[in-house]
């Protein structure tokens, strides 16, 4: 009787590798099948359908599909009235995904192409809200850090992109909006400054604390800090030892604000302590923090 020897080690081995080269084929023709469905499921269909499944993406807050399919679109449907406002919903997607710097792309690139679109106010304005939040959100919510102690390039950005909208197109519906988002720029360039002014002050260097305070006073003229720029005057007046411009300063301080703290012999600038910066999560302060709190109160009574 003959009996058959048990397969070689090297053929257990070969069926096995040839096993797994089997499932793992198939394995990725079926993901590959899943991706290419996903990537065509708006291969041929009508404008309108994608434009349509687009818009209820937006809708519903999916701002991530609602882009995806506003670019389908616009790559199988280079131009038209669908084509023209898809770009517009793109990049206002991109904007509400915090997508900024995309978002500001797409807005140039419209405005590039289409500079007499009916809806071009609506893009001038738009890139100003991309430009007020851009850079600046996270620092905002996460690390709760003053817009205005930062680099102010985006925002003056967004200030022209208003002062286009109000300039350029003052009947649009945008118009009125970009005046009051203008006013609110303004006082945190104020700050800005204020802020600087305020620095010289606790180090004695008076004269530029003054220049600071002065050029608050005479670039955002009617801010909300411009009586804390005349106190920031009175101040370093005083320093320099200058009785008549700080009797000024002083007089000009009583009648605009009477109340102002400068005037009541209170400690003013209420300058954070030095304990508090050296907590990393405590947040910045400034010395216009209470004075911003005590206005906020008082308009609450």
């Amino acid at each position: 009787m003959t009996v058959r020897s048990a397969p070689s080690s090297r053929f257990v081995r070969l069926f096995c590798l040839l096993l797994i080269a089997a499932v793992a084929t198939t394995g990725c023709k079926s993901v590959g099948k899943m991706f290419k469905k996903d990537k065509d499921a708006d291969e041929g269909q009508p404008v309108e359908a994608i434009y349509e499944k687009a818009h209820k993406a937006m809708t519903n807050g999916n701002w991530s599909s609602a882009e995806t399919s506003f670019k389908r679109l616009v790559a199988q449907y280079p131009y038209g009235p669908y084509t023209e406002q898809s770009l517009i919903e793109t990049a206002y997607a991109q904007y509400k995904s915090g997508k900024h710097d995309d978002a500001v792309s797409s807005i140039d690139r419209f405005i590039r192409t289409y500079p007499t679109h009916r809806n071009i106010a609506y893009l001038y304005y738009l890139r100003g809200l991309v430009n007020s939040s851009r850079d600046t959100v996270f620092l905002q919510k996460v690390w709760r850090l003053d817009v205005s102690r930062r680099d102010l390039a985006t925002p003056m950005q967004a200030y022209n992109d208003f002062l286009i909208v109000v300039e350029r197109y003052p009947n649009s519906r945008y118009a009125e909006d970009a005046r009051k988002r203008m006013l609110v720029l303004r006082d945190t360039f104020a700050r800005h400054e204020l802020d600087a002014s305020l620095y010289y002050l606790r180090r004695t260097a008076n004269v530029a604390a003054a220049d600071r305070a002065k050029y608050l006073l005479e670039t955002y003229p009617q801010s909300r800090y411009q009586n804390d720029a005349v106190a920031v005057l009175l101040k370093a007046y005083e320093g320099l030892g200058n009785a008549t411009l700080a009797a000024d300063a002083k007089r000009v301080l009583q009648q605009n604000d009477p109340s102002h703290p400068a005037l009541s012999g209170d400690e003013w600038p209420d300058y954070p302590s030095n304990l508090r910066k050296l907590n990393p999560f405590a947040g910045e302060k400034s010395a216009v923090d209470n004075r911003d709190k005590e206005e906020a109160k008082r308009k609450q009574q």
